[in-house]
């Protein structure tokens, strides 16, 4: 841990030499994306950290991180003790921790690119109430600190053909100006590149594992728009592919333009939206409209060309998966007890033989034995392990089509995991199916759905800390806004053709990790006679559940034919792609249970 510690040193002299008497480090970068390319990588430099999610704040003499319930295990294992407090980011987010212990007059300083205008006007008024004051600098801190630091991937985009967005740039542009100009402003802020990327019908490859492409823009009540993007990144034939009215400016020279906004009402989202841009609008004279980002709602709302390429990518995926496991269980039949490295590289050259197969969607959490206790472990960051006999074995993972996002987890039977491992893992399965099957009135939220699925386990006193689902792209991000399906308040209605995850688990530290997950997709639930009209989901992910893992007495009548139909469903439509050895491993595992 020298390193990180020479690290902290060179901040801090930097802290005194400017003057700043604490250091707000989060993990974002000028996007407040999840995903983040190597260069923008700096609260893994400054700590050793490499989850998804965190903060770190850095004062004189101390230094705290800030982790969500997901990474309470990782953390530990990942950051020194002895150089950063584990605080977590709920319960004690950093200002709250920043305002115990700075006294009054300190200076906090913040990158204003990092963090939305939200955290920056609350923030600002917390410390200005505790006599502080809020720092912005002009550059990077943790920038000027890294000597080697990477140099950002700056490729030409790829120009996504109709055929798999089923509507044109032109087209999106057109439905989204109508609302700006409803909503009586003359812009909206399309901030998001995942926003960007689907407004103009392209994809990037500058991030591993999220095709977007690294750009924000302004979309004008006329329909034409204003494209900030690094000049490099445009390909070939973009002018045609995107149609007429998109102006091209490099990201560099934002500033410039946003400064001719003076008088204009500009639709933002200030929880999404960095505060730079927000606060160069605001300089400028533009009026600050609040409101969500047009593009969400549209892009959550698959069209039937973008669910049926889903439902084809899901339908390939499968065949990866399927061959996936039934090599797995032969190599643990003949003794070959493999690494989580090799089984993880495995299921990637499996997948990367798929049609219009890209990229994976995120990297594969291959997870054996105490490994899968931490649902978002990376193999990757240590010593992979190998398979423990009597165990369990939990892989997390998914591919980028041209076509369509996958994201499924399985738990496997490593020997025998004992009754206790099959209660648990039955109890979770018990509430996937519940979700499954839920019915619900258009306007219900995915919070309102979100107690189905944790109910069993709620019953013997268990909970997992993640949500129960995520939305996903197309060819896009696998976690998706605006939908999702949480504890945390959601006022974002489930709509059909909206695709979450419905992925409930249970994790025993240092013993075994659990986790149950398939896309859906929301439908309209045919119900002639019914009072109201009701959604529901279809399952799109194909691969079955491992039997070894249930307590057919813990299941229900309904719940038995539920995962018979289920498995019933997969081998009739899988089963004809695969190859004479695999059909008969899937016969054997979707055969008939119960009564």
């Amino acid at each position: 841990m020298m390193h990180i510690e020479q690290r902290l040193q060179a901040v801090r002299q930097l802290m005194v030499q400017e003057g700043i008497d604490a250091l707000v480090v989060p993990r974002a970068d000028e996007h407040l994306g999840e995903y983040l390319p190597a260069h923008n990588e700096r609260l893994l430099w400054v700590s050793g950290f490499t989850g998804s999610a965190g903060a770190a704040v850095i004062l004189r003499e101390r230094a705290a991180i800030f982790v969500d319930g997901r990474y309470t295990v990782q953390v530990r294992k990942q950051v020194d003790a002895q150089l950063f407090e584990y605080c977590d980011l709920l319960q004690q987010p950093p200002l709250q921790w920043l305002l115990q212990q700075l006294p009054a007059g300190s200076r906090v300083a913040c990158d204003p690119r990092l963090h939305s205008l939200r955290w920056y006007r609350d923030t600002v008024a917390a410390l200005a109430a505790a006599k502080m004051q809020l720092y912005v600098t002009q550059d990077n801190v943790i920038d000027r600190c890294w000597a080697q630091r990477p140099q950002a991937l700056v490729a030409p985009a790829l120009l996504l053909d109709q055929a798999f967005t089923g509507e044109s740039s032109a087209g999106k542009r057109g439905r989204m100006a109508a609302e700006i100009a409803a909503a009586d402003c003359d812009a909206a802020l399309v901030f998001a590149p995942d926003s960007v990327s689907w407004l103009l019908n392209i994809r990037g490859r500058d991030i591993p594992r999220l095709p977007v492409v690294q750009s924000f823009a302004l979309l004008l009540a006329d329909a034409s728009l204003i494209l900030f993007i690094h000049p490099a990144r445009i390909p070939p034939g973009f002018n045609q592919h995107v149609g007429d009215d998109v102006r091209v400016v490099p990201a560099d020279e934002a500033d410039t333009i946003l400064a001719t906004m003076t008088g204009k009402r500009i639709l933002t989202d200030p929880e999404a939206a960095n505060a730079w841009t927000q606060l160069a609008l605001e300089q400028a004279g533009a009026t600050l409209v609040t409101g969500e980002d047009p593009v969400l709602l549209a892009k959550a709302c698959k069209n039937p060309v973008e669910l049926a390429g889903t439902r084809r990518a899901h339908l390939r995926d499968a065949v990866a998966e399927i061959q996936f496991l039934a090599w797995l269980d032969a190599q643990v039949a003949a003794g070959q007890l493999h690494d989580e490295a090799v089984l993880a590289d495995k299921l990637l050259a499996l997948r990367s033989q798929q049609e219009h197969f890209q990229d994976l969607s995120f990297d594969t959490i291959s997870a054996a034995g105490a490994n899968a206790a931490m649902c978002h472990y990376n193999h990757l960051d240590g010593q992979p392990a190998g398979l423990v006999m009597d165990s369990v074995y939990l892989v997390d993972s998914g591919g980028q089509y041209l076509d369509g996002t996958t994201d499924i987890t399985r738990t496997v039977a490593i020997g025998n995991p004992g009754d206790e491992v099959r209660r648990m893992f039955t109890l979770v399965l018990k509430g996937h199916i519940a979700l499954d099957q839920a019915r619900f009135p258009p306007g219900t939220t995915g919070t309102q759905l979100d107690a189905l699925a944790r109910q069993f386990l709620w019953r013997e006193g268990y909970d997992f800390d993640h949500g129960t689902g995520h939305g996903v792209g197309v060819f896009l991000s696998v976690h998706e806004g605006p939908q999702r399906i949480s504890k945390n308040p959601s006022r974002v209605a489930l709509r059909p053709g909206m695709i979450v995850s419905d992925e409930p688990g249970y994790y025993r530290d240092k013993a075994y990790g659990i986790r149950c997950e398939n896309l859906v997709v929301v439908t309209e639930v045919q119900n002639p006679g019914a009072e109201r009209p009701m959604l529901g989901f279809e399952a799109l992910t194909l691969v079955p559940f491992d039997y070894r893992l249930i307590d057919v007495s813990l299941l229900s009548g309904p719940e038995l034919q539920w995962l018979n139909d289920y498995h019933q469903h997969v081998l009739e439509t899988v089963g004809p792609l695969l190859g004479a050895a695999d059909r008969d491993w899937l016969l054997q595992a979707t055969r008939h249970i119960g009564p």
